[in-house]
């Protein structure tokens, strides 16, 4: 998509704009029926027609020095409100935030940067999206109704590509600690038994450390880390996993239809939070092999070689609504359905409920106490 082009694929048979349909793994048009089938470099030596899903050098990502082929532009609308960063069409210059309802009203832009590698295809359609939302709607206690009802009336959900980087890498650690071996030995300790004071033997566990070094390794593959500032990463986290296995080469008949978020976590960023889950990898490696029934780690240090990542595509329907001044966005995993979102409550309904609650304890509390004093007795 170099110099702006955008995602857009003209019907051969009436011009009208194609669109991937996740259910025929097609590009379908909606205004006569024509269909195609999503086309293939047809590389050879590889899955998926031949081609492989290559990683990209991290210190070149970093330094910017990227072959161009690497790199792409796309014109985005960014929301004032959200900061999200939204692929639209040229002619388009004024829409609605997918992310938060707010209406966006600025000029276009341009956007540089890393070309997506893979992309997980929707197997969702809209309609069963929308069924998971409203199911899981259903299900939140103190949820405002209003609300409830304005989503199941509300508009088609919008299918959004979010960003996420990948990256892999291999581990060295040398780390020193101590061992710890259980054993136990008899000892008297003081014990009270109906009140009255006095000593027994027990047993009681010791630890016996022992000073220990060693030194662990691994290969890290796909540490999945999300490329959205504006996506919550609870959120994301809400509607793991993904099945990185499936993904395809980056198609860009697969976003035809959909729009895609540009990424806003820098690569670098990105891999710092993939080191978190490196580091916790490791610990838990380092305390397995020091092995025993406890044990203190003093230090780890790691090497880390032959990083390398992808930035990759993953499939979300999603809703935002405003209710009553307030957005609301749910999002739903376009390969399981998994839904995730801020959590409305109703304050008339907690408020009625706290008051029920208090009027079953009284009822309880006034049953028992009549029961205590004699002057209530159960029928029969």
């Amino acid at each position: 998509m170099d110099g702006g082009e955008t995602h857009r694929f003209p019907c051969p048979a009436c011009g009208s704009d194609l669109r991937y349909q996740p259910q025929a793994d097609q590009l379908v048009c909606d205004h006569c029926g024509h269909k195609e089938a999503v086309e293939s470099d047809g590389a050879a030596g590889g899955p998926w027609g031949g081609e492989a899903i290559r990683e990209l050098d991290f210190t070149r990502g970093l330094g910017g020095s990227l072959p161009e082929a690497e790199m792409e532009e796309t014109r985005v609308l960014t929301c004032p409100n959200c900061g999200a960063t939204v692929e639209f069409e040229p002619d388009t210059h004024a829409a609605e935030c997918p992310f938060c309802a707010t209406p966006v009203v600025t000029g276009t832009g341009i956007n540089r940067h890393i070309k997506p590698k893979g992309v997980l295809p929707f197997l969702l359609a809209e309609g069963e999206a929308r069924v998971a939302m409203n199911n899981w709607l259903g299900s939140l206690w103190f949820a405002p109704s209003g609300l409830k009802a304005y989503a199941r009336a509300g508009r088609a959900m919008q299918g959004i590509y979010a960003p996420f980087w990948t990256y892999d890498a291999r581990t060295d650690s040398t780390y020193q600690g101590e061992r710890g071996d259980a054993y136990y030995v008899q000892e008297r300790v003081r014990v009270v038994r109906d009140g009255r004071a006095g000593t027994e033997m027990r047993q009681v566990r010791r630890i016996r450390w022992t000073p220990v070094r060693g030194r662990v390794a691994r290969a890290f593959d796909d540490i999945l880390v999300l490329g959205s500032a504006t996506l919550p990463k609870t959120q994301a986290d809400a509607i793991a996993p993904w099945d990185l296995s499936a993904l395809m080469p980056y198609r860009p008949q697969y976003l035809a239809g959909f729009r895609a978020e540009a990424y806003t976590v820098p690569l670098e960023a990105g891999f710092e939070e993939a080191r978190q889950v490196m580091n916790a990898t490791i610990a838990r490696d380092v305390r397995f092999d020091i092995g025993g029934d406890e044990q203190r780690v003093h230090g780890i240090d790691t090497d880390v070689t032959g990083v390398t990542f992808k930035h990759v595509l993953l499939p979300l329907w999603l809703a935002a609504y405003k209710y009553r001044g307030k957005s609301y966005r749910f999002i739903v995993n376009g390969r399981t359905g998994a839904v995730a979102g801020e959590r409305p409550y109703s304050a008339w309904k907690i408020a009625a409920a706290v008051i029920a609650a208090l009027i079953v304890a009284g009822i309880i509390g006034y049953l028992v106490a009549q029961g205590q004093d004699g002057g209530f007795r159960l029928p029969g």
